[in-house]
């Protein structure tokens, strides 16, 4: 795989999906070579949700959430419960990591397409939290800090787990 931050045109839109991919395939590589157990492992005493698995599937889920949710309005057919808003992190224990990787792949594809569809201000049919309605264009920068927030765990965690560092 190879990642790059530089987009190919200087237009915004392929300035934010050439970050957006590259975020999503930063959290892909960092997760090469890791094995089945580590995937699983939580070695932050405080955070007992925290692997691998976990949040690969929390990217997974955050990127369906704000595209097909919020931005296309569907219904909300996440794993998470009232009861238990974090269950995409506990139940990624139980799914293995390539899986979870090539359903995150597959679904950033079929998003990618999405968003070539759409305006960069085309405005989200659900609210947010404030009841404004946010556009496409937040919607991209908002993922994009999210994946790369999350790369930076990704990357605590590797090197408790097994002592990778610089991936």
């Amino acid at each position: 795989m190879t990642r790059t931050d530089t987009p190919p045109a200087w237009d915004e839109r392929t300035q934010l999906t050439t970050f957006l991919d590259y975020t999503r395939d930063t959290a892909s590589t960092k997760c090469e070579g890791v094995s089945a157990e580590g995937a699983r492992t939580a070695p932050l005493p405080g955070s007992p949700l925290m692997t691998i698995s976990g949040l690969i599937n929390h990217l997974r889920w955050v990127e369906y959430y704000w595209f097909q949710v919020v931005f296309l309005g569907e219904e909300d057919e996440g794993p998470w419960t009232e009861e238990d808003p974090d269950r995409e992190m506990r139940i990624a224990v139980d799914i293995p990591l390539p899986e979870l990787l090539r359903e995150y792949t597959e679904q950033a594809a079929r998003y990618r397409e999405l968003v070539a569809a759409h305006d960069l201000g085309t405005q989200a049919e659900r609210t947010i939290r404030d009841g404004r309605h946010v556009d496409l264009r937040w919607i991209l920068h908002h993922l994009i800090e999210e994946t790369a927030r999350h790369n930076g765990h990704l990357d605590i965690l590797r090197e408790l787990i097994d002592g990778t560092t610089g991936v």
